[in-house]
């Protein structure tokens, strides 16, 4: 989410990329079938086994292909807009791969090639890239009073402050991001 209202689909959700992750699922099992087949000793040609890895191949490189050109085209259309500067958050990636039940999300999003791809960007426009310490509380801190929620979850995905502030959490982080006063410049 930006802080302009707009908000980008997450594209390892999309019905091409799951089905070409279970159409990879189901090659790399007739190839492992393949090589106990070899190792059983039946009929299994070495050059079938070459043909099977290959198509795993190519399918792993359209994936890759495929999210690659969405970061690309994600971060065009926020460098169109022209701003003046543009607030990332430094998060921890390695810290969130040693979750079992994230890493596999977190690995497919490709953060450090978005990242890079911003910074690279950004230099060309001539756009000021700031970088957020990991430790901000972008979505725990209140838009409009700055009172900081210490008891929000992971599954709040509406911020609601005492207040009166009601807004959805990304939209208020990116908020809070954009209005930072303590950041890193790359």
């Amino acid at each position: 989410m930006v802080s302009n209202g707009k908000t980008y689909k997450n594209i390892n959700k999309s019905a091409k990329l799951k089905k070409l992750e279970k159409k990879v699922i189901r090659e790399q099992r007739s190839l492992s079938r393949k090589y106990e087949n070899l190792k059983k000793g039946e009929s299994t040609q070495k050059r079938n086994i070459q043909k099977q890895r290959l198509k795993i191949q190519k399918l792993h490189h359209r994936i890759d292909n495929i999210r690659t050109d969405y970061i690309n085209k994600t971060i065009a259309e926020i460098v169109k807009t022209k701003p003046s500067y543009i607030t990332i958050e430094d998060l921890n990636v390695s810290g969130m791969m040693k979750n079992k039940h994230l890493s596999k999300a977190v690995d497919s999003q490709k953060f450090y090639e978005f990242k890079t791809k911003l910074e690279t960007k950004c230099k060309e426009n001539g756009i000021e890239q700031r970088t957020v310490d990991r430790w901000f509380p972008s979505s725990k801190t209140c838009h409009c009073c700055k009172h900081i929620k210490k008891d929000l979850k992971l599954s709040d995905r509406i911020f609601e402050c005492d207040c009166g502030y009601i807004e959805d959490r990304d939209f208020n982080a990116a908020t809070n991001l954009r209005d930072a006063t303590t950041y890193e410049v790359a």
